[in-house]
């Protein structure tokens, strides 16, 4: 019998008992873990919990084990979902004009480091085009205005149902996604912003950063919701700089920052170690 790797996520309310039914249960289906991560948050009250493991010759195959391991999740009332690690989630990136988010994540998908899928790149903007046909990757144009802004959404859309699109990245999009698009997304759309959260919003943030005399810029990605860059945070990064730097300095430090953040951050997505939690997320990185 082939050996599967698989991930158990799960969220409850905070009780006793949870670790050792959960362990129990894959002993008692010849499940090996490999790596376990609990966390019970004392202001709301909720218990997270990844567990990867390893299936064994008495282990169920995976839809066996769904239907099995029921029991055990409505005991406690949780949320929860098991996932294959042998499947590569497929990805839609999306783009404007800047691609130091866009080139990173394809080459992190070349080298192996991010196991995913990308069917293709949208863009409201042809300029990244030639990147895309250089990692052969399909690229869709679809512009965008606020008579047309609808139109472009449902073929939006229609695309991510029909490639089937398990994660959307906003690798430096800068349009803003509207309520209805942004609820069909909740909690599989990745949004990078160019600053440590709170931080400089709006037009030229390095230029405001340099006009303050800032020493620490950063980056910050954080799911999509209809709340502008209030979205649940994943990941961020600093960097210290000095009054030495000007905006391009800053611009440049800043860009390779995005570039690390937005890459972990979806690392962390596809690898199941990020748990919404209300506003907030528990990251078992």
């Amino acid at each position: 019998m082939a050996v599967n790797r698989y991930i158990l996520t799960l969220s409850c309310n905070d009780t006793k008992g949870i670790v050792a039914a959960v362990s129990g249960f894959l002993a008692e289906h010849d499940g090996f873990i490999i790596e376990s991560a609990q966390f019970g948050d004392p202001y709301t009250k909720r218990f997270f919990m990844r567990t990867e493991f390893e299936s064994g010759k008495g282990s169920p195959n995976e839809k066996s084990f769904k239907e099995l391991f029921v029991t055990v999740a409505q005991q406690f009332k949780m949320d929860w979902n098991l996932h294959n690690v042998s499947y590569k989630p497929r990805v839609m990136i999306m783009v404007s004009k800047t691609g130091h988010c866009l080139n990173n994540l394809l080459y992190r998908k070349e080298s192996g480091n991010l196991k995913i899928e990308v069917p293709l790149i949208v863009s409201n903007h042809e300029i990244l085009k030639p990147l895309a046909d250089r990692h052969g990757v399909n690229f869709t144009y679809l512009p965008v205005n606020q008579k047309t802004k609808q139109d472009q959404e449902n073929r939006l859309w229609e695309l991510i149902e029909k490639e089937q699109i398990d994660v959307v990245v906003l690798a430096r999009y800068m349009q803003i996604l509207s309520a209805d698009l942004c609820k069909k997304l909740k909690g599989r759309a990745i949004n990078i912003h160019h600053s440590f959260l709170p931080g400089f919003k709006g037009a030229d943030p390095y230029k405001q950063a340099y006009d303050r005399g800032v020493k620490i810029i950063g980056a910050t990605a954080h799911y999509v919701t209809s709340e502008l860059d209030e979205g649940p945070i994943i990941e961020q990064e600093v960097i210290r700089v000095t009054h030495a730097d000007k905006p391009e300095d800053l611009k440049t430090l800043g860009q390779d920052i995005e570039s690390r953040v937005l890459s972990h951050a979806v690392k962390y997505h596809i690898e199941r170690r990020v748990l919404l939690n209300d506003g907030k997320t528990v990251v078992f990185n």
